[in-house]
């Protein structure tokens, strides 16, 4: 069957391997569509700190079940059109012994510490799976989504909140969707991008501050008085890692969603004068990818206005070479793989 592979930093190939054969309590699927992640971009530029070399990239996934075997529930039949969570848990760690499986010290996730989803079939256990009356697209934004629906339940965000975002991607968005339009919290999303800024009121953002042309401090001033009670931290940059503290209130909770690129320095004084709850957020439960599977399908997200591109099996590896080249300007690729 065919699948696409990175082969090296900067390098792609198209290639033949095995089609997979599922084990009991396994599902083959036939995938149909996978979005790029973040990840996977950084895998393709040398900058995952997490994978080797060659990986077949994607987790996030829209697929119809091809094949079930012995142990799969009978609710679970071929044809149905489902995504999977892209995660393993061991079981032992300590973060799946408190029952936090999404933060397994010994994850490996699809396109990152194994192969993922950008071929014509994969095997999943039929835990991870989630079927669900989608779009194809919808059903390959729902992992990416989760994540920063993750976050938003990290901070336990209510209506009652402001909520301070930083980046206007992906996993912002579903922070920003999570929080506002979720959730009922109003929403500030900052970014330097203003296509991105626009699409993020679409997504539940009551306000929106473009960083690279105002005053981010004034501006939130203005907006809230003493700061935001929440800022969630979704691009991965030492200038925004020190803004959440900076900017959060006093008493306020912060979380962390973006790897950063560089060494973070602080000023420890606003941790214990502030006494702040700051929170790290890693990947996403079977219960963010179901609130955002009933959030999706209530309609009110801009589903289609959030995937940039859609491009066919024969495009995927210069897509994700031209996403490289022009990283702002794309919020989400998805490829036709079948």
């Amino acid at each position: 069957m065919k699948a696409l592979r990175i082969d090296a930093v900067g390098r792609f190939s198209y290639v033949e391997i095995e089609r997979p054969r599922p084990r009991p309590g396994e599902v083959l699927l036939q995938v149909r569509r996978v979005g790029y992640c973040g990840s996977d971009l950084s895998t393709f530029r040398g900058l995952n700190p997490l994978v080797t070399y060659p990986r077949i990239p994607g987790h996030e996934v829209a697929a119809v079940i091809a094949e079930t075997t012995e142990g799969v529930p009978p609710g679970l039949k071929p044809g149905m059109a489902v995504t999977a969570l892209p995660y393993t848990a061991c079981g032992k760690c300590p973060s799946c012994r408190s029952g936090r499986a999404n933060a397994c010290q010994h994850n490996e996730t699809m396109g990152v510490q194994r192969d993922g989803a950008l071929a014509e079939f994969i095997t999943v256990p039929w835990e991870k799976i989630l079927a669900a009356p989608l779009s194809l697209s919808e059903l390959a934004l729902v992992e990416p989504l989760s994540v920063g629906f993750h976050a938003v339940s990290r901070a336990r965000v209510t209506a009652q909140d402001s909520v301070l975002v930083f980046g206007c991607g992906m996993i912002g968005l579903g922070a920003i969707a999570a929080a506002g339009l979720h959730r009922g919290a109003r929403v500030i999303a900052v970014d330097i991008e203003a296509g991105k800024l626009a699409l993020a009121r679409k997504a539940g953002a009551a306000h929106t501050i473009n960083s690279g042309t105002e005053n981010l401090h004034e501006r939130l001033v203005e907006l809230t008085g003493d700061g935001p009670g929440v800022a969630i931290e979704a691009v991965g940059t030492p200038a925004t890692y020190q803004a959440a503290v900076s900017e959060v209130a006093f008493a306020g909770r912060v979380v962390y969603i973006g790897y950063s690129k560089a060494p973070v320095s602080y000023d420890t004084k606003n941790f214990v004068l502030k006494e702040l709850d700051i929170l790290g957020s890693r990947n996403a439960t079977p219960a963010d990818f179901s609130d955002v599977v009933q959030f999706l399908i209530g309609g009110r997200y801009p589903s289609s206005e959030t995937v940039t591109r859609t491009v066919s099996w024969g495009e995927a590896g210069e897509a994700l070479k031209a996403w490289s080249e022009s990283p702002g300007s794309i919020t989400k690729i998805q490829v036709e793989v079948t």
